[in-house]
């Protein structure tokens, strides 16, 4: 499932990259995290509330930076637990979604935290359209030198493109494969990439997409939430360390405990 109407008014998005001009004045089910990058396009998509997972929440509380940001703009936003229910999976967040953050617009609402998310819809409901949109973010794919390698740095694995094959990858994404699907899993054959471990998860699904990319040939590691920022790969790229790392990236000297960038440093 990428995206599903549940119900009038309510769309689920296994990605909020997945917004449509469809869903706009909608209340979205996300399975993407809740950091700033992610709030941008919810906003930018002019939905009406949104809903992400909190992807344990990590450095500097970025897993619902973007949460807070929406309050700016009057947009009533609710994360769920990442132990909760499976990032990536929006269905999963709708049956299983346990409420562990609301932003002030949704608190005044009448939300309520530790709750099951379904029972919060009728609240969420009564949400009003935002009264702004939160401005673009500059810079969300570029590229660094770091060793020997020129590295693609990306906010959002949305943003890798099968022309990017054979490079070196960092994103700010998390480790779940969207909707379970491993052929969701990178968009390119790359060298290497990297993705924040969003706290593990549910059935650890934030390292989901490490054993599928060792399938296709794809060095992958997943980076600790609480070393780095989710949804920024600038902070990947210069704090992460590494939680978890797929066969391939073992044979390139990646393991828990090392750094992202001493890594990259080698290749």
């Amino acid at each position: 499932m990428a995206r599903k109407i549940l119900q009038s008014g309510l769309v689920l998005l296994d990605s909020i990259t997945e917004a449509t001009r469809a869903d706009e004045g909608q209340i979205a089910v996300s399975g993407s995290h809740g950091g700033y990058y992610a709030a941008v396009l919810a906003s930018r998509g002019g939905l009406r509330a949104v809903v992400f997972n909190d992807a344990g929440r990590g450095l500097d509380d970025a897993g619902i930076a973007g949460l807070r940001a929406l309050d700016r703009v009057g947009m009533a936003g609710i994360a769920v637990s990442t132990m909760s229910a499976a990032i990536g999976s929006a269905q999963d967040a709708w049956d299983n979604g346990v409420v562990s953050y609301s932003n002030a617009t949704a608190s005044k609402l009448g939300v309520c935290e530790a709750s099951v998310l379904s029972a919060q819809f009728g609240v969420l409901s009564r949400a009003d359209e935002p009264a702004g949109i939160l401005g673009e973010v500059e810079e969300a794919r570029w590229e660094v030198a770091s060793g020997q390698s020129l590295v693609l740095c990306v906010d959002s694995a949305s943003l890798i493109g099968a022309e990017d094959a054979g490079r070196v990858i960092v994103t700010g994404s998390h480790g779940g494969l969207i909707g379970g699907d491993p052929a969701r899993a990178c968009k390119a054959q790359a060298q290497l990439v990297a993705f924040n471990d969003a706290g593990g998860g549910k059935d650890d699904i934030g390292f989901s997409r490490l054993p599928a990319l060792d399938s296709r040939g794809v060095a992958a590691v997943a980076l600790d939430c609480h070393t780095c920022r989710i949804g920024d790969a600038a902070s990947s790229l210069e704090s992460g360390v590494i939680s978890r790392a797929n066969g391939l990236a073992q044979r390139l000297g990646a393991r828990k405990g090392r750094s992202l960038k001493s890594i990259i440093s080698e290749l």
